[in-house]
């Protein structure tokens, strides 16, 4: 054993305050030594970098499904058009069911809000018709209306 610090033994032989050599800082940054052949603060190793190849394969999240576009298209299309929103729907769900893909509550979502829409408006529809037919009715019984 050497004479020299107990502390140095056990972290290598090195001490903290003096550059590799066991020199004295003498005024450089970190306590390194200019153009040193070996440099005094080297980057961690952390191994492979995941990614490259040869590296080995991590267990990560798995890649979620990409979302069929026409079920985007029909849940959206719901709130405006929805005769859009079941056409779009009912291709959407037959091509997840095909492909795989996600977007099946998207699919759904638009072709019940389609549908009820489409309720909605037929119920409208009819209630507006049976209103102009019992006025028009009114108004030709009294006279008001001639052909």
């Amino acid at each position: 054993m050497s004479n020299t610090d107990p502390s140095s033994e056990q972290y290598g032989g090195q001490q903290y305050d003096q550059p590799h050599g066991g020199e004295p800082n003498r005024g450089q940054p970190y306590g390194g030594q200019p153009n040193s052949a070996q440099p005094m603060y080297a980057p961690p190793a952390y191994g492979p970098v995941y990614g490259q190849p040869g590296a080995p394969y991590t267990y990560g999240y798995p890649v979620a499904p990409r979302t069929n576009p026409l079920a985007i298209v029909s849940f959206v299309s719901a709130f405006v058009m929805s005769i859009a929103a079941v056409i779009t729907g009912h291709i959407a769900l037959s091509q997840i069911k095909r492909t795989g893909e996600g977007g099946r509550g998207f699919a759904l979502a638009g072709l019940i809000i389609g549908y009820a829409g489409i309720g909605i408006a037929v119920v409208f529809f009819v209630i507006w018709l049976i209103l102009f037919l019992t006025i028009m009715g009114h108004a030709y019984t009294t006279g008001q209306l001639s052909s």
